[in-house]
């Protein structure tokens, strides 16, 4: 009987973060949120507060998070390891 209990299963991460993305990341929907905040941050900066900088935090975490699985997943399929 061939079992292989020393394998790891590599679930992917990319499905909870891109649901992150989706909802928190995206909130509200119109106009997204994290959009306005970026625009806001490539302008300079000008004026804003803590809160503003805790939006974006708040906002862009998901995305980050979903880069990040992104590299992880295509580093995982490019470089398989045994």
């Amino acid at each position: 009987m061939s079992t292989d209990t020393n394998k790891k299963s590599k679930s992917s991460l990319i499905p909870p973060f891109l649901i992150a993305s989706l909802t928190l990341g995206l909130a509200p929907w119109s106009p997204p949120h994290i959009i306005g905040k970026v625009q806001w941050l490539l302008g300079g900066a000008a004026g804003m507060q803590f809160m503003d900088w805790f939006d974006l935090v708040l906002h862009g975490t998901p995305w980050v998070l979903l880069f990040g699985a992104a590299l992880v997943e295509g580093k995982r399929k490019l470089f398989p390891s045994n």
